[in-house]
């Protein structure tokens, strides 16, 4: 990871700034409380927003609503560009953030970008809520924290170093461990009860196929009786059957008798209205024998009838030319009374447009009177014919109706008279028919006679029929007892063998639960003789091994800055030891620069232990020292020379107000507060 630039709006003493970060070693300068702690205040905020427990006014500028840091840097060859905002309300928070990556912005929430930067950075997830400990550990510790982190009870410092080196996982384990243990004790308990019952089960499981054998043995027997009772029912069905057809046979000799009587009833029915016929046609015939009739009759009347309809017809075209006469007087006498009326009022001729002479007026209305008393002459004198035509066509419409009235007399007395042969042609066949009728009537009593004597023969079986039927009803009841007994036996047998199955089934699954006890008793012991001191002794070796590398190299570098007569080294809680002449010194009893140094070395050394351990992490290259030489003597501050140089990083930003470390880092960036507000200068 490389810092290019950051920019901060209303962040502490700064206004509105940018300041850029070169490659290699940068110093930044100034006199105490000139802004360098903010920037770099503000680059862990652009980084990873505000802390737990860490308040917003602590960066947001007094007086102000609100502010911004932006911040630009390289990581693995991708251009990274983060925003975070500030904004006062009741309380002051962030207000919104965004990322871009090789120029693709987004705008995310502060969870999200958080969890964004931990992936570019290639931090473990596991340090993702210990409130940045990686970053303070291995790019970015204030002095006065690491001071504190050497001055704290071992267990806190031990702690704190076990997150820090991502190695508390071991002391999850172990915790883990515990409460798995702990549960395979209550699974075990709880197994232990489950497997009680299993040596009870297994007897029963033998009482119950002992019945269940029994059982199968009876139904051999009740099968075996259930059988005989069948074949039993089967014969007496079978000689039932048979009488039922004398029976069938019997009803059907019944139901052809009432057939018979049927016909016979019919066939004298017959007789008798055929007698009756013979009788009423004979009256007819008698009737017609003294009546004459005239064959001529029919076509005079017809020829008069002709007549009288073309006279009709001669005066119906006459009374229509009438009415059309009529009618165009009336319609003349009509205009005419209209023209005179109209002559009558005239004064001026329409035509001429002069006055008109009265003696002109009253000749024409003459003229017209006398055309109107004409006309009405010839209306009395058509509408007297018009009555007298009405009259003869009412007498001809009379008369040709009696006319038609007589001839279809005539016809029907014409149709009686020739009936006569066929109604005595008609008696001799109902004469006939009758002796038929008689001859069948007799032959019909002959089988009405053997019917019943063939049913005489069969009454006996009623009695044969009905001892049958009882004696069927009381095997089929035998029956249907077996069948009972057959399927209860069945259905024991069914219910025992699937009791049999559950008990088997349980027993299974005991037997199972008990395979489970047996492993989790195994596991449990497992765990506890062998798993949780492997972990410890695990723990104990990676503890061992990062003493001794992080001893070591906090007393090179320790040995950088002070005096050769220091003996340095940590125990096992990594609290540091100062020996001098066999003597071991209380830490509070240094000298400030003293202090100082063995901060210093325990922060250098820290970050090569982490970067070893953590070698994939993407802030290896970047190192920032805030005021490490607080308290340095001349001579000490010489040897931060020698000791930049052997840090070997890509980029190295100091916090310093001593001028004599501009003479060590490559660049310099000199920061001053003016009226409250701070600048590059």
């Amino acid at each position: 990871m490389k810092l290019k630039k950051i920019s901060l709006k209303n962040i502490r003493s700064y206004k509105e700034h940018e300041i850029t970060f070169p490659e290699g070693s940068i110093l930044l300068s100034g006199d105490i409380g000139s802004g360098k702690t903010s920037i770099l205040l503000a680059i862990e905020f652009a980084l990873f927003g505000l802390q737990p427990g860490q308040k917003g006014s602590s960066l947001l500028r007094n007086g102000e609503d609100d502010g911004w840091v932006r911040i630009e840097f390289e990581v693995e060859g991708k251009e990274v560009i983060i925003e975070r905002f500030l904004k006062r309300g009741k309380s002051i928070s962030q207000d919104s953030c965004s990322i871009e990556i090789d120029g693709g912005k987004r705008e995310i929430s502060v969870t999200e970008l958080k969890s964004i930067v931990l992936d570019l950075l290639n931090y473990p997830r596991e340090f993702a809520k210990k409130q940045n400990l990686l970053y303070k550990f291995t790019v970015y510790t204030p002095q006065e924290e690491m001071k504190q982190i050497i001055l704290q009870d071992p267990e806190t410092r031990i702690n704190t170093l076990r997150h820090v080196f991502g190695i508390d996982k071991y002391k999850r384990i172990l915790e883990n461990t515990a409460i798995l243990s702990s549960k395979l004790r209550e699974e075990k308990r709880m197994k232990e009860g489950l497997t009680l019952s299993l040596e009870q089960d297994r007897e029963d499981i033998i009482h119950k196929e002992e019945d269940l054998e029994s059982k199968r043995y009876n139904l051999v027997s009740v099968e075996k009786e259930l059988f005989l009772k069948t074949e039993i029912r089967k014969r007496v069905q079978e000689e039932k059957e048979e009488i039922s057809k004398k029976m069938e046979e019997k009803n059907k000799l019944q139901s052809e008798i009432e057939k018979t009587k049927f016909m016979i009833a019919n066939k004298r029915d017959s007789m008798i209205n055929n007698l009756q016929m013979i009788e009423r046609l004979r009256e007819q015939i008698g009737s017609l024998a003294n009546i004459k009739f005239d064959e001529t009759a029919i076509p005079k009347i017809e020829q008069e009838m002709i007549l009288m309809k073309k006279e009709k017809n001669e005066l119906g075209d006459r009374n229509l030319t009438i009415m059309s006469q009529i009618s165009s007087f009336s319609l003349k006498n009509q205009e005419n009374d209209n023209m005179k009326n109209k002559i009558s009022n005239l004064k001026m001729c329409p035509t001429c447009l002069q006055d008109v002479n009265p003696v002109h007026k009253s000749n024409v209305s003459n003229k017209l009177e006398t055309d109107i008393v004409e006309n009405v002459k010839k209306i009395e004198f058509l509408s007297v014919e018009k009555r007298k035509i009405s009259s003869r066509l009412n007498q001809l419409e009379s008369d040709i109706s009696n006319s038609q009235n007589k001839i279809q007399e005539l016809r029907v007395l014409k149709i009686r008279l020739d009936e006569v042969q066929l109604k005595k042609e008609r008696i001799e066949e109902f004469e006939k028919t009758n002796l038929a009728l008689d001859k069948d009537g007799e032959l019909l009593n002959q089988h009405l006679s053997a019917l019943k004597n063939s049913i005489f023969e069969l009454n006996k079986f009623d009695n044969i029929f009905n001892q049958k039927k009882e004696e069927f009803d009381l095997v089929v009841k035998e029956e249907r007892m077996a069948e009972i007994r057959v399927a209860e036996l069945k259905m024991e047998i069914e219910v025992f063998a699937k009791q049999i199955d559950e008990l088997r089934e349980r027993v299974k699954r005991i037997e199972e639960v008990k395979k489970q006890l047996h492993y989790i008793s195994e596991l449990e012991s497992w765990l506890n003789k062998s798993f949780i001191p492997l972990i410890s002794n695990i723990e104990k070796n990676v503890m061992v091994k990062l003493k001794s590398e992080f001893s070591s190299l906090f007393s090179e570098w320790f040995n950088m800055l002070v005096p050769e007569n220091f003996n340095l080294r940590l125990d096992d809680e990594f609290t540091p030891i100062i020996e001098q002449q066999d003597y071991e010194l209380d830490y509070a009893y240094l000298s400030g620069g003293e202090r100082t140094a063995i901060a210093l070395a325990y922060r250098l050394a820290l970050n090569q232990v982490i970067n070893s351990m953590l070698s994939k992490i993407k802030t290896r290259d970047l190192v920032i020292l805030d005021e490490p030489t607080d308290g340095f003597s001349e001579q000490q501050l010489d040897k931060m020379r020698g000791v930049l140089e052997q840090l070997n990083v890509a980029q190295l930003i100091i916090v310093s107000h001593e001028q004599k470390i501009e003479g060590f880092v490559q660049n310099v960036i000199h920061l001053r507060k003016e009226n409250g507000l701070s600048g590059v200068g």
